[in-house]
């Protein structure tokens, strides 16, 4: 007998090795399989691969009922007692007899609509006969004892060194020959979905593979159709919206505003961005949940305990991109995107502050992490239009708490470039704005463009003098410090940074404070007084906030191996710049790095031959990229790596 008249042949399953000889494998047991999985990830397909090839080994007959066809609860049983050819009214027990002497497995195929209704036919069949083969596909369990689930995702783009994964070799079936790196591209905008790839390629007739690229990396994969043997699968659209379709009202709205976030999210985040008058905040963690069950969302980590800090973390997931394209229309539908996207924004800006509090704080490792964690959505808020002024300043506020990743961690192009755009948005002379001001003509500074320091810098200065600011005054004249240093002006550097250093900070969580301007101080003697030097690395960190301070030990590290070095100690210089590389390294900036390199690589010379630097003051600073008689060089600012 076959069950497939109503599907076509068996297209090729790509990719399924490994689970294909689970499940076959499963097939020896007893209790029912069910295959799980989102929309469009090929568990009918692989279900039809699995039972063809079983009963072509073994002999017999697979019974299907398609729970997807228009089944009511009542008509399921019926359905089964004609997929098996027999007539009137049956019970489960003369059900699992007829299996049993026709040697049949019953398949209950995509049972989502029916999903309870299911659960309760494979429950009496199972208790007529134990040893009865059942296999069922469905985006969750059936909930049954003894049920073994199969979880399909969706295929690999690609493996380890660029090698191209399953969903290439999907794609490539269909297009022939073709430029592996568009066959990529088009496999990552959809996600690696298997039903996603089917329909791009039926693309091809009237587009170029190059231009599918290009649409699906503009629009998603929400507008490629086709023709299907069920109607739910003529588009990822139309298969998001018969998942939607079984939702409750509340899941329906959690999954629509969930579709603002961009990147992987924890359970506060989520509760940030759905919470409403008619979303209460405490059942939005069910909500989570049942999304997840019903693989809509996927948990990319489970809650687990942290080694180092033994801190739970919470769990985070995902909404792929295929079902936050849908949810979005229906966020817009609804007329709820604007304030779905206002919460999101206010919640990157606590996050940011966070991050900010943390890394003046508890410690700059696990400021690193959250921004790490958080790097799609801080990048969505800072980059997506505000709706209006109070959303631009929320944007502002979230570059301001960042100043530590852009000027301690190397991020200052980007630093920048976000700062520029959004004091452009934010005109309104504000205490939020002085402080923008200051870190983008810092920024600046850091990268020696004094043209563009300057006047930022002016203008600081005179929103701080207006607001009575005598922290703002303070980080300017440490800025102008920076500038000086970068002139290799070394009187005016002096001075700049003790004026700076000699300040007591009110807001001890933003800017680098007279701790670091003391650190920097020591660098700026260190060539001309040693004595004056080491006295101000040592208060320097005797100021320090705390100890996991690594921005400032690495600097006072990197002070004491300048003095140690101009004034003929080697061994000790080399020590000292070890731990300041070592130091550095645990929180970033690759022009530290690459300075404290260079001069590491010097001093090892200099201790393993005994001969002494010539010209001490010629060797290059880890803040410069020029020496002397040479022409300047653009700053390699860090950016961030894609993920």
């Amino acid at each position: 007998m076959t069950a497939w008249a109503d599907h076509g042949p068996l297209p090729d399953v790509v990719g399924r090795a490994v689970e294909h000889e689970q499940v076959a494998g499963l097939l020896d047991g007893a209790g029912p399989i069910t295959l799980t999985g989102p929309a469009g990830v090929g568990k009918s397909v692989l279900a039809r691969a699995v039972l063809e090839e079983h009963i072509g080994w073994h002999d017999g007959t697979v019974l299907r009922v398609g729970c997807w066809d228009g089944l009511t609860a009542e008509q399921l049983t019926a359905a089964l007692v004609a997929a098996a050819g027999l007539t009137g009214h049956r019970t489960p027990e003369s059900l699992a007899a007829h299996c049993r002497a026709h040697r049949a497995l019953v398949l209950l195929d995509d049972c989502d609509p029916l999903l309870d209704a299911c659960a309760r036919l494979v429950r009496l069949l199972q208790r007529a006969d134990p040893e009865l083969r059942i296999m069922a596909t469905a985006r969750r369990p059936l909930g049954l004892s003894g049920e073994r689930v199969v979880a399909l995702a969706p295929l690999p783009v690609t493996f380890g060194e660029g090698i191209a994964g399953p969903a290439v070799e999907l794609l490539a079936a269909h297009t022939g020959p073709a430029a592996p790196e568009l066959l990529v591209s088009v496999c990552r905008a959809l996600e690696g979905s298997p039903l996603a790839i089917g329909l791009a390629a039926r693309q091809l007739d009237r587009m170029s593979l190059a231009r599918l690229a290009r649409q699906l990396d503009a629009h998603g994969p929400l507008h490629c159709s086709g023709p299907a043997p069920t109607r739910r699968h003529t588009s990822l659209h139309a298969a998001h919206a018969a998942g939607y379709a079984l939702c409750s009202p509340l899941d329906q709205q959690v999954w629509a505003r969930l579709s603002v976030l961009p990147g992987d999210f924890d359970p506060w985040l989520a509760g940030c961005v759905c919470t409403s008058s008619d979303v209460p905040a405490a059942a939005v963690d069910g909500a989570l949940e049942r999304l997840r069950t019903a693989s809509v969302l996927e948990c990319v980590r489970d809650a687990q305990s942290a080694r180092d800090t033994g801190v739970t973390l919470p769990p985070r997931y995902r909404l792929p991109r295929g079902a936050r394209d849908f949810g979005s229309t229906r966020l817009r539908a609804a007329g709820e995107e604007n304030g779905a996207l206002r919460r999101f924004r206010q919640a990157c800006a606590a996050l940011a502050a966070e991050a900010q509090v943390t890394w003046q704080g508890t410690g700059q490792q696990l400021a690193v992490r959250l921004v790490e964690d958080e790097q799609h959505h801080l990048d969505a808020a800072l980059t997506r239009p505000p709706l209006d002024a109070e959303d631009a300043l929320s944007a502002l506020e979230i570059a301001v708490s960042l100043w530590f990743r852009w000027a301690a961690c190397g991020f200052r192009h980007e630093g920048r470039a976000h700062l520029d755009r959004l004091l452009l948005l934010a005109p309104e002379d504000t205490a939020l704005r002085a402080r923008a001001l200051w870190l983008a003509g810092h920024l600046a500074a850091q990268e020696n463009a004094p043209g563009a320091a300057e006047p930022l810098l002016d203008e600081a200065w005179a929103a701080a003098v207006m607001h009575a600011d005598s922290d703002g005054l303070a980080r300017i004249a440490h800025t102008h410090g920076v500038l000086a240093l970068y002139r290799e002006d070394a009187a005016t550097a002096v001075a700049c940074l003790e004026e700076a250093a000699r300040h007591t900070s009110r807001d001890p969580w933003f800017g680098p404070g007279p701790a670091h301007s003391r650190a920097l101080l020591a660098i700026a003697l260190a060539p001309h007084d040693a004595e004056r030097a080491t006295e101000a690395a040592h208060r320097a960190w005797r100021s320090r906030h705390s100890d996991g301070d690594f921005w400032l030990y690495s600097t006072v590290l990197y002070a004491r191996a300048l003095i140690a070095r101009d004034h003929g100690e080697p061994a000790a210089a080399l020590r000292a710049c070890r731990k300041a590389l070592a130091a550095k390294k645990l929180i970033g900036d690759p022009l530290f790095i690459a300075g404290a390199r260079t001069m590491l690589a010097g001093l090892r010379r200099q201790v393993r031959t005994g001969t002494p630097v010539r010209d001490p003051g010629a060797e290059l600073r880890w803040w410069l990229r020029t020496g002397p008689g040479t022409r300047p060089r653009p700053f390699s600012s860090r950016l961030r790596a894609e993920p």
